[in-house]
C-alpha cells in the first residue's frame, strides 16, 4: 500500500491545508500519516499552556482518526519548532517508518516561523532518511525508496514580503469538501482564539474561502488545494509526480505549470499561529 506522509506546524494547519488532498490519496488506497510537529499550546487566550495543550491532542485526534489516518505524536510546543538536530533527527525516524511516497508539509517561505521551520525540518529529514551513518532518534535503519516532497500554499496565499503565489498544480476537493470542514471543526478551540488574535469570525468560513478562491485560480469551479513539487534532488528522480499521477483527474496545472511564483493575490483573511 502506497502512503503519504502530512507534516504540519500546528494542530489544524493540516485540515487548512491539505486535508481535502489527503482524503482524496486515502479513498484511491493510500495510507495516511498524520503528524503535528507542534502541540498547539499558546493558541488560547483564555487556557493555560497545559490545558491548551491537552485540549488540542484531543480535537487533533479525533479529526485524524474522522478522516481514517494514522496519528503520530508531536514533537515540541508553538515557537519552539526550531531547525535543531534533534528536531530532523526525531522526524528522520518517523520519516524512515512511514516510508512514504509522497511527503506534504508547508511552504518554505510563509508568514510564520514556525511553519518554515517545518517545511526545512520536513525537508532536511527526508532528504537524510537514505544515508547510513545519519543516525534518526530513534535510531531506524536507512530507506532509499524515492519520495517527493510537495509544499502547501502559504496562508493567504501571499509569501512573507506579501507577494502573491501560485501553486505548481491545484487539486479539485470539492468532493471532499464537507469532510475537511467536519475535520477541521473539530478544532473548536481556535475559533475562540482565532477571534481574539486574529479578528476573524470563523475560521472554517474563512477556510472555505481560501480553497474557493484556489478553485477560481485553477479554471474550475469549487474548492481546491495548490501543492508546488520540492527539486528532485536527493529525493528521486526528476519526472516524478505521484501525487498528479494519483489524482490526475483532479489537477490542474498553476499559471506558469513550473515556479508557482505567479498570479494574483489572494482574498483569504486567514493568518494565524
Amino acid at each position: 500500500m502506497p502512503s503519504v506522509l502530512a507534516l504540519f506546524a500546528h494542530p489544524d494547519d493540516l485540515e487548512f491545508r491539505a486535508a481535502g488532498t489527503l482524503l482524496l490519496l486515502r479513498d484511491r488506497g493510500w495510507e495516511v500519516h498524520y503528524c503535528n510537529l507542534s502541540n498547539g499550546d499558546l493558541g488560547s487566550s483564555v487556557m493555560t499552556s497545559a490545558q491548551t495543550a491537552r485540549i488540542r491532542a484531543t480535537e487533533a485526534r479525533r479529526s485524524c482518526e474522522s478522516m481514517g489516518f494514522h496519528w503520530h505524536p508531536p514533537i515540541g510546543r508553538d515557537l519552539q519548532i526550531l531547525y535543531t538536530d534533534r528536531n530532523v533527527r526525531q522526524v528522520c525516524a518517523l520519516v524512515r517508518k512511514v516510508r512514504p511516497g509522497i511527503l506534504l508539509t508547508h511552504p518554505l517561505s510563509d508568514y510564520m516561523e514556525d511553519h518554515m521551520e517545518t517545511a526545512r525540518i520536513a525537508v532536511t529529514a527526508a532528504f537524510a532518511r537514505g544515508i547510513p551513518n545519519y543516525r534518526s532518534i530513534p535510531s531506524r535503519k536507512a530507506v532509499l525508496d524515492p519520495v517527493t516532497v510537495y509544499h502547501s500554499t502559504p496562508h493567504g496565499l501571499r509569501g512573507p514580503m506579501r507577494e502573491p503565489v501560485i501553486p505548481e498544480g491545484f487539486v479539485d476537493i470539492t468532493s471532499v469538501a464537507d469532510r475537511k470542514r467536519a475535520a477541521l471543526a473539530c478544532h473548536a478551540s481556535q475559533k475562540e482564539w482565532l477571534d481574539v488574535s486574529q479578528g476573524m469570525d470563523s475560521y472554517l468560513l474563512s477556510m472555505e474561502e481560501e480553497c474557493r478562491e484556489l478553485g477560481r485560480r485553477s479554471g474550475k469551479r469549487g474548492l481546491a488545494e495548490g501543492w508546488s513539487r520540492h527539486l528532485h534532488l536527493g529525493f528521486g528522480s526528476e519526472s516524478d509526480d505521484p501525487l498528479r499521477g494519483a489524482l490526475d483527474a483532479l489537477w490542474s496545472p498553476g499559471e506558469d505549470g513550473e515556479s508557482g511564483r505567479s498570479g494574483r493575490p489572494g482574498r483569504s483573511r486567514r493568518q494565524r499561529p
